[in-house]
């Protein structure tokens, strides 16, 4: 009778044996495994500046022509800006402001051989901004874009009499006209980009300005470096079972 049940011990111990070799290895479960999010450029974004300014201005007095003078200002500018991205595929529409401050001013002395030896003339342009829109073509985190929209600058001129008091005059005026140009931004990390841009501003004429009849253009060209900060960059990473 022993050897009966140790003999069906052995057997009922085999069949589990060969049941659980039937069902193959233990299954593990696979943890998640982490994606690396795709950059986007849409989003708010804020950052400052600061570049080089060029500035020209043509002034033509038709009753004195000694008067009539080019006079070209250069200085350095700084300020801040903002904007907003819309990124569609690999292309990106944008629109952005900015407002700066600049250091650009000259005096220039008119018809020093002569009867006016001594007057001056002096234009400067303490500010300057603009509202655009952007479009470019992103390679991943790099951006190449055009753009253009409304320009605006301060202007103050002034002109200075030795031998006339009467002709000590000046003119400050805010003028609005159009800018144009392009730049290249790069994302160094999700949140952070770096921009090299360059835009013209133009202003055309304006009558008036001292004296009734005399006329004066104004121009502008920038070249600026600036850092933005781009929130809603999607994130952290995405998360996938595999």
């Amino acid at each position: 009778m022993k050897k009966l049940l140790l003999a069906g011990t052995a057997l009922a111990a085999l069949a589990s044996g060969a049941q659980a070799a039937d069902l193959g290895p233990r299954r593990v479960e696979v943890p998640s495994a982490i994606i690396a999010p795709v950059f986007t450029w849409t989003g708010f974004y804020v950052g400052a500046h600061v570049g080089w300014a060029g500035a020209r201005s043509n002034y033509t007095d038709p009753s004195l022509v000694a008067f009539s003078s080019g006079l070209s200002t250069s200085g350095v500018f700084g300020g801040v800006q903002a904007g907003y991205n819309w990124q569609i595929n690999q292309f990106v529409l944008g629109v952005e402001g900015d407002l700066s401050a600049a250091s650009n001013s000259k005096t220039v002395f008119a018809d020093p051989a002569g009867i006016y030896a001594g007057d001056a003339r002096r234009s400067s342009t303490p500010f300057l901004g603009s509202l655009r829109l952007r479009a470019g073509y992103a390679f991943d985190r790099v951006l190449i874009y055009a753009t253009g929209g409304l320009g605006v600058a301060t202007f103050n001129d002034r002109y200075s009499s030795v031998a006339v008091p009467a002709l000590n005059v000046s003119s400050n005026s805010t003028r609005v006209g159009y800018t144009l140009g392009g730049g290249v931004e790069y994302a160094f990390t999700p949140n952070w980009t770096a921009k090299l841009e360059y835009l013209y501003y133009g202003f055309g004429d304006r009558s008036n300005v001292f004296v009734a009849g005399d006329r004066v253009s104004q121009n502008i060209h920038t070249v600026k470096l600036g850092v933005n900060y781009l929130f809603n960059t999607g994130g952290g990473g995405m998360f996938g079972r595999y």
